[in-house]
């Protein structure tokens, strides 16, 4: 009987479940990138224009709206932004950022850099 006990209490109290893509507690690890100088004033997938100065970023399936917490783990620096464009589209990278969000994570010379993405509030679908 106690071996029961013991069981039911393992499978009770020992199992998490990451949360699910694009709920608050999700995370991905990948590469981040930043928008290029060129792009200032172009239409973002959401309809509105990049301005460097904001602090958005660009993902290929969360949703518009979505604020997530970028890491950059060789200094520790993070920022928030929020999801307002779609891509980036080179194979390994995760979120591009703009450049206001590149500079706090301090990024600008590397361009691109390992970081760790974690969603804060979820965007509308």
């Amino acid at each position: 009987m106690s071996y029961l006990v013991a069981l039911a209490f393992f499978t009770t109290n020992c199992t998490s479940t990451a949360p699910a893509f694009g709920k608050r507690g999700y995370t991905e690890n990948g590469k981040a990138s930043y928008y290029s100088d060129k792009l200032k004033g172009n239409k973002m997938a959401n309809g509105q224009r990049y301005r460097p100065g904001k602090r958005t970023a660009a993902h290929k399936k969360l949703p518009f709206g979505t604020k997530v917490r970028v890491t950059n783990p060789r200094n520790g620096r993070s920022v928030k932004v929020l999801i307002t464009d779609r891509g980036p589209f080179t194979p390994g990278r995760i979120i591009d950022l703009s450049k206001s969000a590149a500079r706090k994570l301090d990024m600008v010379k590397s361009g691109v850099v390992p970081v760790q993405m974690k969603v804060l509030k979820e965007g509308k679908r």
